[in-house]
């Protein structure tokens, strides 16, 4: 009954337009009350101090500013120019080089909505002069940035491992295999549509040219190496990482002698914005968060569905249902912090690999991230491209349906997203 009333209230305060942080905020300080007393409020600054100041959650915002130095800095043209070099001559070629950008930036920002707004203003005008039609720009450029964030780093995924008290690392090489595999069926699905429509083939496949692209771009292919090979190699956490990919970042951007320093500028401040929410978010969800572990709602709630179901398979569908629904309406970051701690004890109880699950519900709130009346991701490439959302849509679902087609693969054969964590971990 108490878990009821706390979701009707969190659900009536965000539909009359309260801030996410502030309702949950709100909701958590009038449950302790309601349980213990005034006395309750005594400690609300210490525990959301303690929930803001988790250490992995600095790795956003440098993460973020990895990503603008990136597109500020002239990495992101070159890297362009080299897919487009590489991939070109084939019909459809363009939204291929648009798919694989997403995911080679997405090793650097670790966001979807920083890969949009990099990639969508330099790639999606492209793709429109050569005759792509507006709403397939949009839906390819948006899906694939959605698919990104399962390669790491991942903001989400830092994100549910600060939740879920879980490896980042880990989670980090279980997303590679799923997001190259969703990658290359975005691929096939880009080149069945161009046949199809007969989109145009860009280019005439040169050597020269894909050569003169590859030491153009040689400093940007060291992005990451440095990044990804130190975390890996367990040189530095994903988060003193974080920090290596904005020195690099910048290193490079000089090399190339092309950092604008005002639109750097304002990506720092954007930056600053963005991780500003989000630790608001972690802080107010901190006050939640103490008031379920002290009244052992999550407890309660995974004894009632173990008792219901026991069955792995079953307990996985259900939750990948719960979390497509709140994907819908939360943001990714909202839903993580406000759902995980909830379900992980349901997910313990059954003997679910809190690695496994949280490439799960990244893939979940990816999805999310494209279906409306939420949907931030396609939301920003709408407005890059200057596309009406349900034109898009209409083309989107097909690239939704490649997002689903991977979240039942890892669903239910985890050797697709566990086998490298296996090898390299365990």
């Amino acid at each position: 009954m108490q878990a009821l009333l706390i979701l009707l209230g969190l659900i009536a305060l965000i539909f009359i337009n309260v801030p996410i942080a502030i309702a949950l905020g709100i909701v958590a300080i009038v449950a302790m009350v309601a349980a213990g007393g005034w006395d309750m409020l005594v400690n609300l600054p210490i525990i959301m101090f303690q929930g803001a100041t988790n250490f992995p959650l600095i790795a956003i915002p440098l993460f973020v500013l990895a990503g603008a130095i990136m597109n500020t800095g002239g990495i992101s043209r070159r890297l362009i120019a080299f897919a487009s070099a590489l991939l070109g001559f084939i019909r459809g070629g363009l939204a291929m080089v648009n798919i694989g950008a997403s995911l080679f930036f997405a090793e650097i920002s670790g966001s979807a909505v920083a890969d949009v707004a990099a990639l969508g203003s330099i790639l999606m005008p492209a793709m429109k002069k050569k005759g792509y039609p507006r709403a397939f720009t949009a839906a390819v450029t948006s899906s694939s940035a959605s698919l990104a964030i399962i390669i790491p780093p991942s903001i989400p995924m830092i994100l549910y491992a600060a939740m879920a008290d879980t490896s980042v690392v880990q989670l980090f090489v279980a997303g590679i295999v799923p997001g190259v595999l969703g990658g290359v069926l975005m691929m096939g699905l880009s080149y069945w549509f161009a046949v199809r429509y007969h989109y145009p083939v860009e280019e005439v496949f040169q050597l020269r040219r894909l050569w003169t692209t590859f030491k153009d771009a040689g400093l940007a292919f060291l992005l990451p190496i440095i990044i990804l090979g130190g975390i890996f190699g367990g040189v530095v956490t994903a988060t003193e990482g974080a920090g290596l990919a904005v020195v690099a970042a910048l290193g490079i951007g000089f090399a190339y002698r092309e950092l604008d320093w005002k639109l750097l500028r304002n990506a720092i401040v954007d930056g600053g914005v963005q991780t500003a929410v989000v630790m608001l978010l972690v802080a107010a969800s901190a006050l939640l968060g103490t008031y379920l572990t002290e009244s052992q709602m999550p407890q309660k709630l995974a004894l009632a569905m173990v008792q219901w179901t026991q069955n792995q398979y079953a307990v996985l569908a259900i939750l990948n249902v719960f979390f497509l629904v709140a994907g819908l309406f939360l943001h990714s970051a909202a839903a993580i912090i406000l759902v995980v701690p909830i379900v992980m004890p349901i997910v313990h109880a059954v003997g679910i690999d809190p690695v496994h699950f949280g490439l799960i519900v990244t893939l979940n709130l990816a999805i999310g991230q494209q279906t409306p009346p939420v949907a931030s991701v396609l939301m920003t490439a709408c407005s890059i491209a200057k596309a009406n959302i349900w034109e898009v849509t209409r083309v989107n679902v097909w690239f939704i349906g490649v997002l689903l087609l991977v979240l039942m693969l890892v669903t239910y054969v985890p050797v697709i997203p566990m086998g490298l964590v296996e090898y390299f971990y365990r």
